[in-house]
């Protein structure tokens, strides 16, 4: 058996040596095309979609009664608000979503102002013709006209082409979701109530109707813990929706103080904590400070305390007292959001403010009013050329610079 097991061991030997000489002619490499760059064949994954969107938001839109008679036109019979805006117009149009807080109704009949707020419907008008998207419309004066003022404002504001969120129709979502540049963002709002008169909800101490509590987003410190878990709701809902970004709005704190309180600070948090990207916030009537909350993820969440005054009438001259209060000063928020669409997350949210001051002077008869962007043109604007009112308008700025620090005030 001995020399069979050699014959087959040879032949086995013979067999292995013929493959490895014939393996590279019956299996040759693959060889690179001659017109290709090394490396240019290989498959490299497309980049992600990223995308920039510009957020704005503006503090308290309220019209007091010196502000209706400044805006009739006797000839007409018509009022028009759009003088108010012509300065900031350009920063509200040139951002990709604009919201303002809408401080008070438009419940038609007779114009009024404080304590029972009803703007003529024309401001509505003005608003989307300045550039604002959003009109937020829980505030402490939204029940000023009781439950169709409610109603009738949402109606105004939408027919003039706002989108509303902070109260709603019964049918309706509790907050709104806009497509901006291809991205959803959702805006949800709320607003702080007073008391309880026993079993009955009150906003600025007036009660809220059966029919109007269930339309409205609002918190009580009382019963915080309760209606944060309401606000948690809103956002999950807004992201089963498909929202991406989620923009917070509160009516909340103390008023004249310039800056936030405990509670402020403590809703913030917990509001970052349940998935908010950006909180914005008024209802002092000044200016507070600003900040940045970390979130879950590690990313840092832009906090406006409180933007102050929009437009209205309250300024040094109507306020009294010895202590000067920022009533005419503004910050217009703003926030750069960087979107990755192919990850599905926020990637950074950077904020800086634009600083506006309410300019008020006597021109041709009338009353004049207007936000005065405090920007590299103040010098030349023209309100302030007409007013002599410069050096209040520089003054405003340097208090806004100390209010929120001078590293977030645009050098526009």
């Amino acid at each position: 058996m001995k020399p069979r097991f050699f014959l087959i061991l040879g032949t086995l030997v013979l067999l292995a040596a013929l493959a490895v000489l014939l393996w590279p002619v019956l299996f040759p490499p693959e060889q690179p095309d001659p017109g290709l760059e090394e490396g240019e064949g290989e498959q490299t994954p497309p980049p992600d979609e990223v995308v920039t969107l510009d957020i704005l938001c503006v503090g308290d839109v309220m019209v007091h009664k010196p502000q209706i008679a400044s805006q009739y036109d006797e000839a007409t019979g018509t009022y028009d608000y759009t003088n108010n805006f012509q300065y900031v117009k350009k920063y509200i149009e040139a951002a990709d979503l604009a919201i303002c807080n809408v401080e008070t109704t438009f419940a038609g009949g007779e114009p009024s102002g404080y304590p029972s707020f009803n703007a003529p419907d024309a401001l509505a008008d003005a608003l989307v013709w300045a550039g604002f998207d959003v009109g937020i419309t829980s505030n402490n004066h939204m029940i000023d006209k009781g439950h169709k003022g409610l109603i009738r404002t949402l109606q105004v504001l939408r027919n003039a082409g706002l989108a509303t969120t902070g109260s709603r129709l019964e049918w309706e979502k509790d907050y709104t979701v806009m497509d901006v540049d291809g991205v959803q963002v959702a805006v949800i709002a709320a607003t702080y109530e007073t008391a309880m008169r026993g079993t009955q909800h009150t906003i600025n101490g007036i009660g809220v109707s059966k029919a109007s509590e269930p339309l409205i987003n609002m918190f009580r410190y009382g019963s915080l813990d309760e209606d944060l878990a309401k606000m948690q709701t809103r956002i999950n809902n807004a992201k089963a929706d498909g929202a991406d970004i989620i923009v917070c709005y509160y009516h909340w704190g103390e008023e004249y103080q310039t800056s936030p309180n405990e509670w402020q600070q403590t809703i913030a948090q917990r509001t970052v904590d349940m998935g908010a990207d950006i909180i914005f916030a008024s209802h002092p009537h000044v200016p507070q400070g600003v900040e940045y909350l970390q979130n879950p993820e590690g990313r840092q969440v832009p906090v406006f305390y409180s933007l102050g005054n929009f437009i209205s009438n309250q300024r040094r001259e109507t306020l009294g007292g010895d202590k000067y209060i920022p009533t005419e000063q503004d910050l217009m928020g703003r926030v750069t959001v960087t979107y990755n669409k192919t990850q599905g997350r926020v990637e950074s949210a950077e904020m800086d403010v634009i600083g506006a001051w309410v300019d008020k002077y006597y021109q041709g008869g009338k009353t004049v009013y207007a936000v005065v962007p405090l920007d590299k043109d103040l010098e030349s604007n023209p309100a302030l050329q007409a007013s002599g009112h410069l050096e209040r308008a520089k003054a405003a700025l340097e208090d806004i610079k100390k209010t929120v620090g001078e590293e977030y005030v645009s050098a526009e």
